[in-house]
């Protein structure tokens, strides 16, 4: 997914404020849902992050075009984790590492079931 940096999303500076790198993953894992005519809100549930890590490599400036890439690294059976990684020109500038866990709407941990079949098929190369 391609999204540009806009003036909202930098600091005076014309740099792109830390915590819009993990928004923008967000929005390439819910445009993988979106792409295929599905919600990232399930009728049963929705994922809720768990877990995270962050590494922020190189800036990215206002102007900037960037390419979002989601990849599967592991399935368990009420969660998956995505390596998400951000590029400016075909050079990584951020990675994410996050935990994705399936609850139902009482925010209990729910087992993905059939749904790992659908969050493969989203997410996997």
């Amino acid at each position: 997914m391609q999204i540009r940096v806009y003036y909202e999303d930098t600091d005076t500076g014309g740099i792109v404020y830390h915590s819009n790198y993990i928004n923008y993953c967000e929005r390439a894992r819910s445009e993988a849902f979106f792409l295929r005519g599905l919600s990232p809100e399930l009728e049963t549930g929705g994922f809720v992050a768990k877990k995270l890590e962050a590494n922020f490599i190189k800036p990215a400036k206002l102007g900037d075009i960037l390419e979002i890439k989601n990849r599967l690294i592991q399935m368990k059976s009420a969660s998956f984790s995505l390596k998400q990684e951000i590029f400016r020109e075909d050079i990584k500038i951020f990675e994410l590492s996050i935990t994705l866990a399936y609850v139902n709407h009482k925010g209990r941990p729910q087992k993905l079931g059939e749904l790992s079949t659908l969050v493969k098929s989203l997410f996997d190369d």
